[in-house]
């Protein structure tokens, strides 16, 4: 089998990702989307545009995927699994249901293959930067073998447990995320109705026990700056991880009023026509006076 890497999947992080690898990895790169431009523009990069999905496993030691949805990894996953042989590697960038995240890593199993999950966390300037942080599902001796590839396009690269402990640690992130934006959006609300200037407020949050990263990005970048391009991480697929927290709290038998109380939010913001928004346009929800159509 040759050493050449495969990436499946260059949307709005893929692409950047896979930039990274070409640029870095010495490796040659098999890529493959159905959207013909950011193939062209990838290969105009250096990588080689693989006509099909099986090329890409036929050609590939080490396969990468970075698709939007689980629905999308199960619809690529049946084009993989009769194609891929013993000693190949299936690594999932994505956000993915954790019960399907190990189902997928035992039927490679029994074909000699490995599937290992190492969904990424940070934002698009941030894989374009090659410095994402990715939270890895593996045996310490696959994670060993995977971690100088995935080093190319991230800084922060945690082994974070077996098979699906890297989509666990994802979706809590996630969860953790969105409950903080919403905290965000109540505040720079009531800050403006009270005399304060949201920009302001939250340069002077980030100077104290408030501060995080959703405040510097999220809150400043998109709620005060009342930017939420279509391009980005939206309030559906925000949802759809949310629902991944929620299946995981229902397993758990725990209550998670917060993130169910951001499953209405979200709901709420979807109804209301902003599905394909950067998900902090919830802020639009609490304020609707402060975002002038």
């Amino acid at each position: 089998m040759s050493d050449s890497i495969g990436f499946i999947g260059l949307g709005v992080m893929g692409e950047p990702i896979c930039r990274n690898l070409v640029r870095k990895s010495g490796r040659t790169v098999l890529a493959f989307d159905l959207a013909k431009e950011p193939l062209a523009r990838i290969a105009a990069d250096g990588a080689t545009a693989a006509p099909s999905i099986g090329d890409v496993v036929g050609g590939s030691e080490t396969i990468f995927l970075c698709l939007p949805s689980a629905r999308h990894v199960m619809s690529v996953f049946e084009s993989i699994l009769p194609k891929i042989g013993r000693g190949q590697t299936v690594i999932d960038l994505g956000t993915s249901d954790v019960g399907q995240t190990r189902s997928c890593a035992e039927q490679l199993a029994d074909k000699g293959a490995l599937w290992i999950d190492a969904p990424i966390a940070r934002t698009r300037q941030a894989a374009q930067d090659g410095t994402l942080s990715v939270m890895v599902g593996a045996t310490p001796e696959q994670f060993a073998a995977v971690e100088p590839l995935i080093r190319h396009f991230a800084t922060d690269v945690t082994l974070c447990g077996g098979t699906g402990a890297g989509q666990v640690t994802k979706i809590l992130n996630n969860m953790v995320l969105f409950e903080t934006v919403n905290a965000l959006a109540e505040a720079v609300a009531l800050a403006k109705h009270n005399g304060v200037e949201p920009k302001l407020l939250l340069e002077t949050l980030s100077k104290g026990s408030a501060d995080s990263f959703a405040l510097r990005n999220h809150g400043m970048k998109a709620i005060v700056a009342k930017e939420f391009p279509l391009r980005a991480f939206s309030t559906e697929y925000a949802m759809k991880d949310l629902s991944y927290a929620l299946e995981l709290g229902a397993q758990a038998g725990l209550n998670l009023r917060g993130a169910a109380l951001m499953r209405e939010i979200f709901q709420e913001t979807i109804d209301k026509g902003m599905a394909d928004a950067y998900f902090p346009v919830i802020a639009k929800l609490i304020d609707p006076s402060g975002f002038p159509e």
